[in-house]
């Protein structure tokens, strides 16, 4: 049950950030997150509050600091990595990297790492390389863009982790007030910078149904997959959550029509494959 609940987490994740990236592309990420964060945080707190068993104490809001803090960063570097890179190569190239991390955190805390895993992380690699090899046909895939996609792998992976390692008795309450204390943060930013944060002329333009939606979304797989961390071992779950990228990649590919080269087809089919290996590891 863990594993098809992380399952479902994926594909929740994939289309978020296919419609998450839609929206960065025009107004920017700073202002994307700062809608979707409140849009996605209301229904989870409902469910959190009513449909979840689960304690909140001390401890619990220490986890959910953490994660709320990673959470917004990894948040903020994958949707800069999404509107400065095709969606179909940034997508796997974080999803390997975010995979990586629950490995490890699986292993110190005494799963098992699979050959078949070991094989996977190879091929990870690999992947990371096709698919930054430009030939100069298709959208070119920036330095910039590999540096956000890089970054933003490790967040999420980072953020993973700390979902799956938090207070077994919070029922989804970690990803819930880390939800509300990342939007305090972002609060916080946006009164800094709010000179250069306009929303000014963006009452028509800005994309209010892909922010709301990405928002909805990422809180359903966020919740899913806290409870899925509860059913099976780490090491599975995150790897599994780590799939999203098939999503965006197919909704790219038949709605943005977005191209690549042989080589770079290569690589995300690599790095695809190499999410799904780690995933039958434990």
């Amino acid at each position: 049950m863990g594993a098809l609940l992380a399952l479902v987490s994926s594909l929740a994740w994939g289309c978020a950030d296919f419609v998450a990236g839609l929206a960065t592309r025009r107004v920017g990420a700073l202002r994307v997150i700062s809608v979707s964060y409140p849009a996605g945080a209301i229904p989870l707190t409902f469910v959190a509050a009513f449909l979840v068993p689960g304690v909140i104490n001390a401890n619990v809001v220490a986890w959910s600091l953490a994660v709320g803090l990673v959470g917004v960063l990894a948040m903020y570097l994958f949707y800069r990595a999404l509107a400065a890179g095709p969606m179909g190569i940034v997508s796997p190239i974080t999803a390997v990297l975010s995979a990586a991390i629950p490995v490890i955190t699986g292993i110190v805390l005494g799963e098992t790492l699979a050959p078949l895993a070991i094989a996977g992380m190879v091929l990870a690699v690999i992947a990371v390389i096709l698919v930054s090899i430009e030939t100069g046909e298709e959208r070119r895939v920036t330095p910039q863009a590999i540096g956000w996609a890089l970054g933003s792998g490790v967040a999420i992976g980072l953020y993973l982790a700390l979902i799956g390692i938090s207070p077994d008795d919070s029922g989804i309450w970690v990803v819930t007030l880390g939800r509300w204390f990342a939007i305090a943060l972002l609060c916080i930013i946006v009164l800094i910078t709010l000179r250069r944060f306009p929303w000014t002329g963006l009452s028509v333009a800005y994309p209010w149904a892909f922010v709301i939606a990405s928002g909805i979304l990422d809180a359903t797989a966020n919740s899913l997959f806290q409870i899925a961390t509860r059913l099976d071992d780490l090491a599975i779950v995150g790897l599994i959550g780590s799939l999203y990228p098939a999503a965006t990649v197919v909704l790219a590919r038949v709605f943005l029509s977005e191209r690549m080269s042989r080589v770079q087809f290569v690589g995300v089919v690599l790095a695809l494959v190499a999410a799904a290996a780690l995933t039958v590891t434990g």
